[in-house]
């Protein structure tokens, strides 16, 4: 299935200091702080949390420390961005596959999307349009069965029956 390539994930934690001085930046307090936040995350987090998170331990940390810095680390292969339902950018914390995401609009829960589940849409695309899916960016808004569901059952006047 013709997608972006996901990054590899050869530099681990340990490296990540190497990775840094490679391309001219310092290891500093801050740095290694939001490497130690990250590298107890699992799964999606923000920007916001992960400033929040860091400045529970040092206050004096900079969002454009920690955005800069996740910045490279997505060029290295530690984290991968994407967007909620809000237009919010999320990091993926080592992500073990590429996957995209569906997005509830009136519970605003989330939900991975694997890649065989749109495997057909993305041949498609790329078949009829020559357009290549990145997973990792493809958010699919609607409404969940909960959800609707209960908005049958709000306009039915009740629970809903099953046929």
């Amino acid at each position: 299935m013709p997608t972006h390539p996901s990054p590899a994930f050869a530099v681990s934690w340990d490296q990540v200091r190497e990775r840094l001085h490679e391309r001219g930046l310092r290891w500093t307090p801050q740095r290694r702080l939001l490497i130690e936040v990250l590298s107890m995350t699992d799964g999606h987090i923000t920007g916001a949390e992960l400033v929040e998170r860091c400045r529970a331990e040092d206050p004096e940390t900079t969002p454009s420390t920690v955005y800069r810095t996740l910045d490279v680390l997505e060029d290295i292969g530690l984290i991968r961005h994407a967007h909620g339902l809000d237009g919010r950018e999320e990091f993926h914390v080592r992500p073990v596959r590429e996957h995209g995401h569906l997005h509830c609009s009136l519970c605003h829960r989330a939900w991975e999307i694997e890649a065989d589940e749109v495997a057909g849409m993305v041949k498609d695309l790329q078949e009829a349009r020559g357009f290549s899916v990145d997973l990792g960016h493809l958010s699919v808004v609607g409404v969940c069965s909960e959800c609707r569901d209960q908005s049958r059952e709000s306009a039915a006047g009740g629970p809903a029956r099953s046929a």
